[in-house]
């Protein structure tokens, strides 16, 4: 049996892409998956006949074959270029390559405010005309992480605590954080998802770094 964590070491890969040859991926596949999102959201909202559903659903899976022929055989991980670049384009919430994701594009502010507006469509209902839950907590999950990561303490989700204060409409939102403390090994993030008309979900989020990840950067101070 696989150790999961040796497994998951091995996602995190220095491949030492110029920063050039980065932006001509983001390029080439951002809009490639930009429309995947179009088309999922299409999907949902159909009403032509059986006809063209026939027909595009075979253009999808012509698509899909001429994309598989050359393929990684498992997750995108996590990766850094020759800069420091990093790209989770795996990522449900903001991966470039991961039509999944809304997507987001988060901000940090010069006094650690993170934040992020964005725009959820019909594919992320979950009440009538209502966001998901689950959707609110992937992004805030995100937004909240990548404060704490902001403030110097990254970590992976301890716990991510959910208020829903009023229903998340689908359409136009803003979500925000800031770093609250530490506790020990511990980063807590507090933050909310708010429409126009104010907050619709309060989050809190507590963030740990891997054991195996803080004795790797210790190790590296050391040497």
């Amino acid at each position: 049996m696989s150790d999961p964590i040796t497994d998951q070491r091995l996602l995190y890969i220095h491949d030492q892409l110029s920063d050039e040859d980065i932006q001509r991926e983001v390029d080439l596949y951002g809009p490639l998956t930009d429309s995947v999102r179009q088309l999922i959201a299409a999907t949902l909202q159909t009403e032509v006949g059986e006809p063209d559903v026939r027909r595009a659903k075979a253009l999808v899976e012509e698509a899909a074959a001429i994309l598989q022929e050359r393929a990684i055989p498992g997750p995108y991980g996590v990766r850094w270029g020759a800069s420091g670049w990093k790209r989770g384009w795996g990522n449900a919430a903001d991966g470039v390559r991961n039509a999944v994701a809304p997507p987001l594009t988060i901000q940090t502010d010069p006094d650690g405010r993170t934040w992020t507006d964005f725009h959820l469509g019909p594919q992320y209902e979950g009440p009538a005309g209502l966001t998901h839950g689950g959707v609110s907590a992937l992004i805030l999950d995100q937004v909240l992480g990548d404060c704490a990561v902001a403030a110097g303490s990254p970590g992976m989700t301890g716990t991510l605590t959910l208020r829903y204060r009023k229903p998340t409409p689908l359409g136009d939102l803003h979500a925000e954080a800031r770093f609250d403390r530490m506790d020990g090994v511990k980063a807590i993030v507090k933050g909310h998802i708010a429409d126009a008309a104010g907050i619709c979900v309060e989050a809190e989020g507590i963030f740990i770094l891997p054991r195996w990840a803080r004795e790797a950067a210790a190790a590296s101070t050391a040497g």
